[in-house]
């Protein structure tokens, strides 16, 4: 069976990925100030970069709206439709793209959608689809496909490491954690995902020592690594990139290694010189 796999723009694609006709995103907006943003092909990340840098308030990012998503729907070349969307505990895309579904399973199309929230962001996305496009590959139908997403969702880890968590905390995405007011020392937190929420893991003086203390959690937390795929998503520092990538590749075996750089709403939320890592 024909399928497509639709993220929103926060899945953050490789070179390769860009080009294959079963992936496609639907963009969300960016805004600083007055300058509007779309999040699609036509993104210019260093200019979004410096105006955010020039801007003395946060930028924000507005999800797509649900008749975005039922056009793509009803666009597919596809009898399987799986959307990956970002954590629905950081934005409303997963309910657009949920309504969206709603909407289109009414007209009686004959094709079938799920909606799944990553639970995680950036590479994370990108890993999820990548594990639907393996099964879908296999020939495997509709619904074991999606029961196989939502299982690899759940194992699922991911960490990053940011030079600020200022757009994430004057957004709301840091509910539930204590304000973090560290930048005179230089101390850069360790954060994670947990079941979609954002929770800090450590922290270290400067980038470089916590980016050696996300790869030490990483080295054990995750079982398996041959068999798994390393997803690397970098804002403007495809050096620090690889350097996670040598270290991990010193310890750990895996199954495909993918670097990207992020897109709109990942640069917004990373900033100027972050790194997610996800597996």
């Amino acid at each position: 069976m024909r399928y497509k796999i639709i993220g929103d723009s926060c899945m953050d694609m490789t070179s390769e990925l860009k080009g294959d006709p079963h992936f496609q995103t639907i963009p969300l907006t960016l805004q600083v100030d007055e300058q509007h943003f779309v999040d699609d092909e036509t993104f210019n990340q260093a200019a979004f970069i410096q105006a955010v840098a020039a801007s003395p308030n946060c930028p924000k990012s507005a999800c797509p709206s649900p008749g975005a998503f039922l056009e793509a729907y009803q666009e597919a070349d596809a009898d399987m439709i799986f959307v990956v969307t970002l954590s629905q505990h950081l934005s409303g895309t997963y309910n657009s793209a949920l309504m969206a579904k709603n909407m289109f399973d009414q007209k009686g199309s004959g094709k079938k959608v799920a909606v799944i929230s990553s639970d995680s962001a950036s590479c994370g996305e990108t890993l999820i689809g990548l594990e639907i496009q393996r099964l879908a590959e296999q020939g495997l139908e509709f619904e074991e496909i999606e029961k196989g997403a939502r299982h690899f969702l759940k194992e699922m880890k991911t960490y990053f490491v940011l030079e600020s968590l200022e757009t994430l905390r004057k957004n709301g995405r840091l509910t539930g954690l204590q304000a973090f007011f560290a930048s005179a020392l230089n101390i850069k937190p360790v954060m994670g995902g947990d079941a979609g929420t954002i929770v800090k893991l450590n922290q270290a003086r400067g980038i470089k020592k916590a980016l050696d203390k996300m790869i030490d959690i990483f080295v054990s937390d995750i079982k398996n690594s041959h068999e798994r795929v390393l997803g690397i998503a970098h804002c403007n520092c495809p050096e620090r990139a690889e350097y996670v990538k040598k270290m991990l590749e010193r310890k750990m075996d895996f199954r495909k290694i993918c670097i990207m750089d992020t897109a709109g709403v990942s640069t917004l939320y990373a900033n100027d010189g972050g790194i997610i890592v996800c597996c």
